[in-house]
């Protein structure tokens, strides 16, 4: 279900017939978000080129991504390429499907990142991070040329936070007095700061970089996003957010009715 927010105005769309895109009307059939997902995820792949630095992404619409990376490798129909990626498990995906891998100490600029999002807003500020992986997804991302982000309708919000968890990466020291800074700090949009825990609370979630993460819930738009931002990366114990604002080169969005991209 796609939760109500601005068009996106002067946006391409593209209807979605039997899993293909294609200009037509639109389709008589229910996809699954799955499907969506993966309708999305291979539409990005069509800008990748033999020769780029890939930046892989991580979560299950970037798996599709992945994967059909992958299997245009084999065909040969991409050459060259080296990816670099943005999690612990999406390094083990490439790896089994044998994706050449790197990292940004080889490879600083990377040619085109292909991503999900957990929200996407309608100026194309995103939160990611509600898979655990913000930070080395942010650090590949935002050293790339062209950032593909590719979502299904249901992430598009009104405004960052309207969904859920806008995830916090801390460091493990005194882990509590950093979410109760953070609590505080968005009080007027009634902030509700919680560590994000594993197996039923059983223990802390921990990240690929050995940190914690304190998920931000607001019953409120919390205003200027860029102020917001600033004020989380100046607390001492913060070690990023989940904000990607202004990072998104294009968002395609696969939805019961089509595919829709938009570009900045």
């Amino acid at each position: 279900m796609a939760i109500p927010c601005p068009p996106f105005i002067g946006s391409e769309k593209l209807s979605v017939e039997s899993g293909a895109m294609s200009p037509s009307s639109p389709s008589p059939l229910i996809l699954t978000q799955d499907e969506l997902k993966k309708i999305a995820a291979y539409k990005a792949v069509d800008f990748v080129q033999s020769g780029m630095v890939l930046g892989l992404g991580t979560g299950s619409t970037a798996k599709h991504a992945v994967d059909r990376i992958a299997d245009l490798l084999h065909q040969g129909k991409l050459k060259d390429i080296v990816g670099i990626p943005t999690s612990k498990k999406t390094h083990q995906q490439a790896v089994s499907l044998g994706i050449p891998l790197s990292d940004l100490d080889s490879h600083p600029v990377v040619d085109l990142a292909i991503d999900g999002a957990d929200e996407v807003d309608s100026n194309l500020n995103l939160v990611k991070g509600r898979g655990g992986s913000l930070l080395r997804e942010k650090m590949i991302e935002s050293a790339c040329k062209k950032f593909i982000v590719i979502v299904d309708e249901s992430k598009l919000v009104a405004h960052v936070g309207a969904s859920g968890a806008m995830p916090v990466e801390v460091v493990p020291f005194c882990w509590k007095f950093t979410q109760d800074t953070l609590q505080n700090l968005f009080d007027y949009a009634g902030c509700v700061a919680k560590l994000r825990t594993d197996n039923g609370g059983e223990k802390i979630f921990v990240t690929d970089n050995g940190n914690y993460i304190v998920d931000l819930f607001f019953k409120k738009d919390i205003g200027d996003l860029n102020v917001a931002s600033g004020a989380i990366l100046r607390l001492a114990g913060v070690v990023e957010h989940g904000m990607f604002l202004d990072m998104a080169t294009t968002v395609i969005v696969a939805g019961e009715l089509g595919i829709t991209i938009k570009n900045k």
